[in-house]
């Protein structure tokens, strides 16, 4: 299977520069896999599909303020990960400027790169002091997102039940959610810090031979046994997929036992799903392995069809765009 056999054309002002004005005023395509039916509907329909027995699995990671600026304006970092209080591992651009010794300023701290992990930016930087992210941070909104982060973002980039911090990018399937939409639903949570890998196009032509990028992940032994009680998990967004599906093999299928540590799955057809049943998530780019993996689930073909529908019907994609339910 060929990486460009996921691709699709798709306009650029089909791409959402905001989120819509209310949470959860959003469009929801719903995908029947059993008919092949495509229906054109609104997120405030979401319970409709739902039945006894179901049970909604979220992801609670909470989106970190990992983008710096240098004071100079010259220099952008992304935070991947805290090695120490002081010493981060980084996405720098430009890369190409910042060599071994070379030095950083960012509020009052001065950070030194230390190693370099990848000429393609990744670098080791140890700082002289601990930089207040919340104060000196930005949110990394997505390459297509084509404006400077907001104060709006602080809010309407989380989801309303995000709590474990950890994250570069959001889980976009739950950005839809309201307390109120939610409450009455059965649900349960698991976590999965989204990761830098998420930002980066598959590189290779034969999709086998793509290596994801690992995220950290946890699955407590409350919404294992919700899980394994549930006549059927639908998962909200993609990431749940990864983190359940992952488990599910390590378990050999259901009953699922809590679990934390790494997961690297690719998810891509063929592939026999052993946890989820239904999935929630919003429309994803062309050959990326997130478009891979809900053709796993829906079918290649199906997912094609759908995907040129709502490019037809213009949906709004990507992070703060529209969403689609498969069922």
């Amino acid at each position: 299977m060929r990486t460009a056999d996921f691709d699709y054309h798709l306009p650029e002002e089909l791409i959402a520069q905001h989120p819509p004005e209310r949470r959860g005023d959003s469009r929801m395509m719903v995908v029947h896999r059993d008919s092949g039916n495509i229906e054109h509907r609104h997120f405030s329909d979401f319970p409709e599909f739902t039945r006894p027995g179901d049970r909604l699995i979220l992801n609670d990671t909470r989106v970190n303020p990992a983008r710096f600026f240098s004071n100079d304006g010259r220099i952008e970092l992304l935070k991947v990960d805290a090695l120490s209080p002081t010493r981060w591992q980084c996405l720098v651009k430009p890369g190409k400027r910042m060599r071994i010794g070379h030095t950083v300023e960012i509020a009052d701290a001065t950070g030194t790169v230390i190693e370099i992990l990848t000429e393609g930016g990744e670098r080791i930087i140890e700082f002289d002091r601990v930089i207040d992210d919340e104060a000196h941070g930005h949110l990394a909104l997505p390459p297509y997102i084509s404006r400077p982060d907001e104060v709006a973002d602080k809010d309407r980039y989380q989801t309303v039940f995000a709590r474990a911090a950890g994250a570069i990018a959001a889980p976009t399937a739950g950005l839809h959610f309201t307390q109120e939409m939610l409450a009455p639903l059965p649900h349960a949570f698991v976590t999965l810090h989204v990761g830098i890998g998420t930002f980066r196009p598959v590189s290779v032509d034969d999709v086998t031979q793509h290596h994801m990028h690992r995220e950290r992940f946890s699955l407590s032994s409350e919404t294992a046994k919700s899980i394994n009680e549930a006549d059927r998990v639908i998962a909200i967004g993609t990431t749940v997929v990864r983190v359940l599906e992952h488990c599910a093999q390590l378990d050999g299928g259901l009953p699922l036992s809590a679990r934390q540590g790494e997961t690297e799955i690719f998810i891509y057809p063929p592939y026999q799903f052993r946890a989820v049943g239904a999935l929630l998530t919003n429309f994803h780019l062309p050959k990326s392995t997130l478009l891979m993996l809900v053709s796993a689930l829906a079918g290649k073909e199906l997912i094609m069809e759908a995907y040129a529908k709502a490019v037809e019907e213009r949906y709004r994609f990507f992070s703060y765009g529209d969403c689609m339910l498969i069922v």
